[in-house]
């Protein structure tokens, strides 16, 4: 790997809930991320997974300054984003890109594919030709698996699996130098899926991307990330690269959530231990006192209840937060 590209120092993102009756209203602060910190390298996928609910989508978001953070730093190519105006962003728009969930759901219904791909052409270079902009667009067309001749075409017309290769198109379109995936296969058949992830290892490869893919499908993780980040009520529980992370988990969400991926021999399936976690996550409105996971730690102790564990860096460059790890 090289030189990060993407260094988040300490971001947290809180939103302001209002609770209570007419007489005794107060605003509580829902904590979506609370103090994340990471780097992404050039050419590196972070994979960053979890259960619904713990910030994952908010944290993509943050870091592309879509919400924007309470706290703490997003830097990109030496350049804080928090400091930025609304216009001076605007110009870095073309390095940042999303690919969303719902593929479908992205997708203006009214544009053809032509004109969704080239929309943000022109919201960056308004100076670009017609013929610039076709050319553009079928040469991107065609690197996603669209036949140019679809060009016309509306996306009620396609299936599933072909609209997120529009929307992975129309982000593309910019040549941008990193795409936060916010699960953009969850919504697709297993077969699909693997087309889709195929397609994005390619394209990281041929156009030297960096990738934060979001998901909680871990065995999607583990087929395309370099590293993976696991995020528990908004804070980081691990992060190790991927084979480190597979082979020997530490924290015991860690094990909780690789326990729970399937293994493809009926014999082993049937035989595996799983690591079944008891109760609810928690509201992020409220969460526990000391480790956010401790309510559901098979390993917590009262030291759990009264201090949140600091972040440990190991000599490999894997990080953990939890008093126990060394026991585990």
């Amino acid at each position: 790997m090289s030189t990060p590209v993407l260094k988040v120092e300490n971001l947290k993102v809180h939103f302001p809930i209002k609770s209570g009756g007419f007489l005794n209203a107060r605003t509580l602060p829902l904590k979506a991320v609370d103090g994340v910190s990471f780097n992404v390298d050039a050419g590196e996928c972070l994979g960053v997974v979890g259960e619904s609910g713990c910030g994952k989508s908010t944290l993509g978001r943050a870091v592309l300054q879509l919400i924007k953070p309470t706290a703490g730093k997003v830097v990109w190519m030496g350049e804080n984003l928090c400091d930025l105006s609304h216009e001076t962003m605007r110009q870095k728009r073309s390095d940042l890109q999303l690919v969303f969930q719902d593929p479908l759901s992205s997708l203006n219904p009214r544009l053809t594919v032509a004109e969704i791909i080239r929309e943000p052409l022109y919201a960056t270079d308004a100076s670009m030709t017609r013929e610039e902009a076709d050319t553009r667009i079928a040469a991107i067309m065609t690197a996603v698996g669209l036949l140019p001749e679809m060009r016309n075409r509306y996306p009620h017309e396609f299936s599933g699996g072909q609209c997120q290769r529009i929307a992975i198109a129309r982000a593309m379109v910019l040549r941008p130098k990193l795409i936060v995936c916010d699960e953009p296969v969850s919504a697709l058949d297993v077969s699909i899926q693997a087309q889709i992830i195929n397609l994005l290892r390619r394209l990281q490869k041929e156009y030297g991307l960096s990738l934060i893919f979001i998901s909680h499908d871990l065995s999607v993780v583990r087929h395309l990330c370099h590293r993976v980040m696991v995020l528990y009520l908004g804070r980081m529980m691990e992060m190790a690269d991927r084979d480190s992370l597979f082979a020997k988990p530490l924290h015991p969400y860690t094990q909780a959530l690789i326990s729970a991926v399937p293994i493809p021999d009926p014999a082993k399936e049937r035989t595996k231990e799983a690591v079944i976690l008891s109760g609810d996550l928690p509201s992020p409105m409220n969460p526990p006192s000391g480790c956010v996971f401790r309510t559901r730690c098979p390993k917590a102790t009262p030291v759990c209840i009264k201090d949140a564990p600091a972040i440990e860096t190991l000599d490999n460059g894997r990080q953990i937060a939890c008093h126990h790890w060394r026991t585990l």
